[in-house]
């Protein structure tokens, strides 16, 4: 049993959440193509597992992200035709968090990515579970704690697993973001200073173009962005979409600030070359394109139904196809089609082929954060 992450009753999560996915799955979103293509990319990381389960990798943000491409696609905690290979991965995460609570095992200034991107896997595996690991309660109780423990006074985190004056960007509250969400999502509860606290440090993230002192209904008629740090610079399309992520996450669907980073992400969308080759190139890097498929699927309407066929086509199309080669059939390479990736190697193979393979799943709705719906009385049900 969580200790001060209590479960909620199940009669507080029909009124907590709207019933059903965000959205029907409709016909188009998946093809007989792009289920094929996730089935190879599936079988690429299965392979490709190795015995510790860890993909040879020692980033428990990367070995989390491949167990949610397992999740994504269906496979829970013991159960599924990929049940032992996530519980490989899963087990490799917990059994290697620390007594403070973090999940990171690598450099420190990567405490909080790998931290935050951990937890939310856990918590998605928590709300998957027909009977509850206590193991995984226990560790997934001491990250949330961490998580708030953490938070910077102006609501933002620093990449080390610290409490101080300020966070460093955007990319790390966004991390906390999803693992809070999840949290709730899984039927866990979160503080509610936790969360106004990061909302308003979000906001101050966006940058307009033009006099960012004007009153608000002025900066309502400029175009703008989330950017990477508060004084704005740092505006990439990863920043627009992680952004647009962190209100959904939070419940502010009704931020007007959304709407102008999806004009950003999907101007970005239209921009993207077709494929030339089976190269395992990406529409966008695996972070950028990890947070756009979310943003798009959360949005929602027409900014989903037209942007998200051309993403998964792409997918499909640049997937590298080697029948006679476990090594390579099936895998996607951390490599944008406008540059990007900073993860490369093997570490970048399964960060590129976990995403596609999560982002061509995503319209099954397995996971519990996409088929839960909008969360109706978000900060009534925090405590």
């Amino acid at each position: 049993m969580l200790c001060r992450w209590k479960l909620l009753l199940i009669s507080m999560l029909s009124v907590s959440f709207a019933v059903g996915p965000i959205c029907a799955q409709s016909e188009d979103e998946i093809t007989l193509q792009s289920e094929a293509a996730l089935d190879r990319g599936l079988a690429w990381l299965a392979k490709n597992q190795g015995p510790e389960g860890n993909w040879g990798c020692n980033d428990l943000g990367l070995v989390s992200m491949g167990a949610l491409a397992f999740m994504s696609a269906g496979h829970a905690p013991g159960r599924g035709k990929y049940g032992k290979e996530l519980d490989k991965a899963l087990e490799f995460v917990i059994s290697r968090a620390k007594p403070s609570g973090l999940l990171n095992i690598s450099d420190a200034q990567r405490d909080m990515y790998n931290h935050g991107l951990a937890t939310f896997v856990l918590g998605q595996a928590h709300g998957m579970q027909t009977t509850k690991d206590r193991k995984m309660n226990r560790v997934l109780d001491g990250a949330l704690k961490l998580i708030a423990n953490t938070q910077c006074e102006d609501g933002g985190w620093d990449y080390q697993a610290r409490r101080q004056a300020n966070g460093h960007d955007l990319s790390l509250a966004v991390m906390q973001a999803k693992a809070l969400r999840s949290a709730v999502d899984s039927g866990l509860e979160v503080p509610p200073e936790v969360i106004d606290l990061a909302i308003k440090s979000v906001r101050e993230h966006y940058s307009p173009v033009g006099n960012r002192n004007l009153p608000e209904s002025e900066l309502m008629k400029l175009p703008g962005q989330f950017t990477y740090g508060k004084g704005g610079g740092g505006g990439t399309i990863a920043m627009a979409a992680a952004g647009v992520v962190c209100m959904q996450e939070f419940g502010q669907y009704d931020d007007w600030r959304i709407g102008k980073n999806m004009e950003v992400i999907t101007a970005a969308i239209r921009e993207i070359p077709k494929p030339k080759s089976r190269d395992g190139q990406m529409p966008f890097d695996a972070y950028t394109l990890y947070y756009v498929g979310q943003a798009l699927y959360q949005v929602n309407g027409e900014y989903w139904q037209q942007s998200y066929p051309k993403m998964r086509d792409h997918l499909v199309d640049s997937q590298v196809i080697d029948a006679n080669n476990s090594q390579t059939n099936g895998v996607w390479r951390n490599i944008g089609a406008r540059g990007g990736g900073q993860v490369g190697g093997r570490d970048g193979e399964l960060y590129a082929t976990s995403v596609s393979c999560f982002i061509l799943a995503i319209p099954n709705r397995f996971l519990p954060i996409l088929q839960e719906g909008k969360i109706e009385s978000f900060k009534s049900k925090l405590k």
